[in-house]
């Protein structure tokens, strides 16, 4: 098990719901909609512990989430370009 997926911890519960939250938004989830929609479905999380976890999304899950461009957050399965351009490009 992935230790950033936890369910016995917060952040492995608000990792878990932010993948859940990716996984039916093919195209994609801007931060701000991504933070509110956890922030919704378990309001005893701190908005700060949510922004932390969803910014590092990226790092903790290279090979499952990605930043298309600044703000987006996607899935890498459903990403239309090569996952190695994007990290070029930054």
């Amino acid at each position: 098990m992935n230790k950033h997926l936890k369910p016995t911890t917060i952040t492995g519960r608000i990792n878990a719901k932010a993948l859940e939250l990716l996984e039916q938004q093919p195209e994609g989830i801007r931060w701000s909609e991504l933070l509110s929609k956890i922030q919704t479905s378990d309001t005893n999380l701190h908005p700060k512990t949510i922004n932390g976890c969803v910014w590092r999304l990226p790092n903790n899950f290279p090979g499952m989430v990605h930043k298309p461009s600044k703000g987006i957050f996607q899935l890498v399965k459903y990403s239309s370009t090569p996952v190695d351009a994007h990290k070029k490009q930054l």
